[in-house]
């Protein structure tokens, strides 16, 4: 990690979707390092909640009343705005115009796969909300003529599960074309996507509508193909109970580390699908937010192709991940069949140049599982949650 805290003061950071699991403490992040920011939030997040009849296992205050003891506790007041950037683009251009950011991070999409692909309404919502939020901002961009740097948070999903024979790259593939002359032509396209759920292909969409706005506007963008975000609070979430970050822990927005923590905890089996060995990539929250000031820090050059940097900090099998939580809190593991369309195993190298260049010293599993289980468990011992939607197999 960078040797001292990077130092925003001055510049405006505007978060779309800042009052979301990696919204929120993206804000707060911003503005303990000097940013003046703003949020931009349409509450979709806790909607969907009130549909699934669920909540976070943590006690979410509303926006305004998170901002306002962020703003009892460090003295910095953000900015807020709330309406639906894919409907509204006028409010969009205008808010746009207003604030002029220098950087804007956009977490503004539905963000899980099994909500995506668990009824026709959640697929249509899905790609109706990310694609269009997100084409709607660029629009905005091009047409307001603003140059600030957008980051916005993909999904290391985008490159498909299926055995790969090669180690991943950072977005972009080298490949040999043959001319019609019988020239070899060596070119870097972005790398096939191939998505598992409509979630992940909203993110594969996402890609070329960046690429063609790169390309036609010279907007500067950098893609962050994230891993599976685990872990509740930050250094800053933890100064007020108001400011406390989301657990999700039912089975559409709860992710396997969750699942894993909670039933542990609840002395419930620890339930892997399939044979467990399907591996994927993980990172911490804390660890996120490192990466996107790293980001921050050193946004493209005028001119540059969007930037695509691998977001992770380790990759890990779940039958290594559920030996690691079994191992620190002797719970039981249990097999049941996958609910879902995926690998049953799969090679997964996956390359991190990029942020490795820039100083990040990742956090893993070893290094802070024990203590998230017992933050977790401190938790579970002052609330009285209704865990029984979230210990039942879902999808």
């Amino acid at each position: 990690m960078t040797a001292s805290a990077p130092d925003f003061k001055g510049r405006t950071v505007l978060i779309l979707g800042g009052d979301g699991f990696c919204g929120w403490p993206t804000a707060l992040r911003f503005s303990s390092l000097g940013a003046n920011v703003a949020i931009l939030d349409n509450e979709s997040r806790r909607q969907i909640d009130a549909e699934l009849k669920v909540r976070s296992l943590t006690m979410i205050s509303s926006l305004p009343e998170r901002i306002l003891a962020w703003a009892g506790e460090s003295g910095n007041h953000m900015g807020l705005f709330r309406f639906d950037l894919a409907t509204d683009y006028p409010a969009l251009r205008n808010l746009l115009a207003e604030l002029q950011p220098d950087i804007i991070v956009h977490f503004a999409e539905q963000r899980s796969a099994p909500y995506s692909m668990r009824s026709s309404e959640g697929a249509r919502y899905s790609i109706d909300n990310n694609v269009r939020v997100t084409h709607n901002l660029l629009a905005a961009l091009a047409e307001t003529g603003l140059d600030p740097h957008l980051i916005h948070l993909g999904t290391i999903g985008v490159y498909g599960y299926a055995n790969a024979g090669l180690q991943l790259p950072e977005g972009y593939l080298r490949v040999t074309a043959h001319g019609p002359d019988g020239r070899d032509v060596k070119k870097e396209i972005v790398y096939p996507g191939k998505p598992d759920s409509v979630y992940h292909l909203t993110k594969v969409l996402d890609q070329q509508l960046f690429a063609f706005y790169n390309q036609y506007y010279g907007l500067r963008i950098t893609d962050l193909h994230q891993g599976v975000v685990w872990g509740t609070q930050t250094a800053e979430t933890r100064r007020n109970p108001h400011l406390v970050n989301r657990f999700d822990h039912d089975p559409i927005f709860g992710t396997v580390v969750n699942r894993f923590i909670v039933q542990a905890i609840d002395g419930t089996p620890l339930t892997v699908y399939g044979s467990g060995e399907q591996a994927r990539a993980f990172i911490h929250i804390r660890d996120m937010l490192t990466c996107i000031t790293l980001a921050a820090e050193t946004p493209p050059e005028p001119g540059e192709r969007v930037r695509i940097v691998n977001q992770y900090s380790e990759i890990c099998t779940l039958n290594a991940l559920a030996a690691r939580v079994s191992a620190l809190t002797g719970a039981k593991i249990d097999y049941l069949k996958n609910p879902r369309r995926e690998p049953e195993d799969n090679e997964f190298e996956v390359s991190r140049t990029i942020l490795t260049s820039l100083g990040f010293e990742p956090n893993t599993f070893e290094d802070i599982l024990a203590a998230e289980i017992a933050d977790i468990t401190d938790i579970l011992a002052t609330q009285s949650p209704d865990k029984s939607e979230f210990l039942k197999p879902g999808i």
